[in-house]
């Protein structure tokens, strides 16, 4: 049985939350909408639209803005410190680490990654993947696939290249990254 608190109606706010208002909302129901439902409210308020938009970027746009950070997945977590790098000053030719970013992500959601990972690769910087998702190895400067296999069968490196030299090489991965340069997928 669940049964929200009195005094603050669940949401962890004091009564006085209830009180403040921001565009017709009340704060406990302004931070219970998603990034997108919230984004079209501050849009004209450019330093809280900017942080907003850079979570979009990144394809977070349906987290919740006051969804507690054990609830994010490994993927999400990573893409939030991308956006908030976005937001930043970030010192010209900074090295960008990511552990499968895309798990669980949607097609739509992999294109803006991509995007976003381009423009940071634009403006200087070094972005490592560590990602098995063909879309994004098609679109990345350089490839390095360790094997053959996994765990103690694994890191040699057993592939390099451009993603053109990579499937020409051949090899299990090349097959998946190929379909991509070549649309089938």
């Amino acid at each position: 049985m669940y049964s929200p608190c009195d005094a603050c109606n669940g949401t962890g706010y004091s009564p006085e939350a209830w009180d403040v208002k921001i565009k017709g909302l009340t704060l406990p129901a302004l931070c219970n909408l998603t990034i997108d439902e919230v984004y079209p409210l501050f849009e004209n308020h450019e330093r809280i639209a900017r942080l907003l938009k850079a979570a979009q970027q990144v394809g977070l746009g349906y987290l919740v803005l006051h969804q507690p950070g054990y609830s994010l997945s490994g993927g999400e977590a990573q893409r939030l410190k991308v956006a908030r790098e976005l937001c930043g000053r970030t010192p010209q030719g900074s090295l960008y680490i990511l552990d499968e970013p895309t798990v669980g992500q949607h097609m739509e959601d992999v294109s803006r990654l991509i995007e976003v990972l381009q423009h940071l690769v634009e403006a200087g910087h070094t972005v490592v993947v560590i990602e098995h998702n063909p879309h994004v190895l098609a679109s990345c400067d350089w490839l390095i696939e360790l094997g053959p296999g996994g765990g103690p069968e694994g890191g040699m490196v057993v592939n390099e290249g451009t993603p053109e030299d990579f499937c020409l090489a051949g090899g299990i991965t090349a097959h998946y990254v190929k379909e991509v340069l070549e649309g089938i997928t």
